[in-house]
């Protein structure tokens, strides 16, 4: 009965020591300076660039697509993948048999009608000798004349079917059009390929792969700040800590549009004299469309930073006298301005300043109060009494 009896009185006991305790740790937390809980950073001057960035393919600069005139099975490769080509070399021969076959008809069709003129023009010859002894009319020399032309008109169109005959012969052997390297070959010794409508391709030739080119899609938003000959970083996941150089070579004005959003193609041009970029890579591109130097910059996180209720902050108002950027029911946040914090008198003071360009980490400050050596609020250290986080926010500017 005694035991049961202490039993309230000791829960009562350490409740007042909880309670005790978490009195005492609100009121150390509550006299934490606000120079411990806040994380500062100080305002420095320096340079900062603007890029813009897309993905993209690194292609050659002509890349020829070979293929076939004529239909027929493949008999001989003379070249494969990764092969050098000179302009003219063979590539690839068909089976030339039955187009031989009427080539040499054709040759032999030629011969017998030019026979058939040498007969006609003696015909004629006789005709006129004829003639002028008054042996035949005009009109049968006449005849005689129109025989011949006739037999000259289809020996001209027997040579005619001979050339080509001839040339679809050629074509049975397929050669290179220009100098370069094999980077596809899509047929196989013993396939047949058909020409018809449409011409196959059977083999792909880039021309020269020490000059290449990336075909990258930006944004509408971005597409305003490039121009022809900015300078141009780019890199490939086969070498993730190299950077390569390009330059904008063309902005094609053919928009492509997909889920409302409207991209265009930039073409930047490249050298790549050691051949290490390959046909077909991903290049990650970052073109630089605004540079400052020796400017105010500050920490985009000093931007983003929004202290919590109760936090000891005045209100911009009161601080400055208006309202800060972008607070406020029904109004949206300036682009070219931004709100940061500053300890002042053991209080956070808002201060309002005019941005420029941003890399992304830091942004160029144009006007405000700021200058150099000003510590800005950037985080918090610890948590806020009570539990609550700090509200740091992402904000777009």
């Amino acid at each position: 009965m005694k035991m049961s009896a202490r039993k309230p009185l000791l829960l009562l006991v350490i409740a007042a020591a909880l309670a005790a305790g978490a009195f005492w740790w609100y009121r150390l937390s509550g006299s934490e300076s606000l120079e411990q809980r806040y994380k500062l950073q100080a305002i420095e001057r320096g340079d900062i660039t603007q890029t813009v960035s897309a993905n993209g393919t690194l292609n050659p600069i002509v890349l020829v697509n070979v293929g076939t005139q004529v239909s027929g099975t493949v008999t001989r490769l003379y070249v494969d993948f990764n092969d050098q080509v000179e302009k003219g070399q063979p590539l690839l021969e068909l089976d030339d048999r039955l187009l031989a076959a009427q080539a040499r008809q054709s040759a032999a069709n030629v011969l017998n009608v030019a026979a058939a003129v040498d007969l006609a023009r003696a015909n004629e010859a006789r005709m006129q000798e004829l003639f002028k002894q008054e042996y035949v009319s005009r009109q049968e020399l006449e005849q005689a004349i129109q025989a011949r032309r006739s037999s000259e008109a289809q020996l001209a169109q027997a040579r005619a079917a001979a050339d080509k005959d001839e040339v679809n012969l050629r074509y049975t052997t397929i050669r290179s059009p220009v100098s370069g390297v094999v980077v596809d070959r899509v047929v196989d010794l013993g396939q047949t390929v058909a020409a018809s409508l449409q011409t196959p391709t059977l083999i792909k030739i880039a021309q020269d792969l020490s000059e290449m080119r990336i075909d990258s899609s930006f944004a509408e938003a971005d597409i305003g700040k490039i121009r022809e000959g900015q300078k141009v970083r780019f890199t490939v996941d086969a070498f993730p800590n190299r950077s390569f150089q390009g330059e904008v070579q063309q902005i094609r004005l053919n928009p492509t549009t997909q889920q409302n959003v409207v991209t265009y193609n930039v073409r930047v041009s490249l050298s790549n004299p050691d051949h290490i970029l390959l046909p077909g890579m991903t290049a990650y591109v970052s073109i630089g469309v605004a540079s400052r130097h020796d400017v105010l910059l500050v920490p985009n996180a000093a931007l983003r930073f929004r202290p919590a209720d109760g936090s000891g902050a005045r209100p911009a108002a009161a601080a400055s006298g208006q309202r800060p950027a972008g607070d406020g029911p029904g109004r949206k946040r300036d682009a070219a301005s931004g709100t940061v914090y500053r300890i002042e008198q053991g209080e956070l003071k808002p201060v309002s300043v005019q941005l420029g360009i941003t890399d992304n980490r830091n942004t160029e400050v144009v006007g405000g109060e700021l200058k150099a050596g000003d510590s800005v609020v950037v985080g918090e250290n610890v948590a806020t009494p009570g539990g609550k986080p700090s509200s740091v926010g992402m904000r777009l500017f």
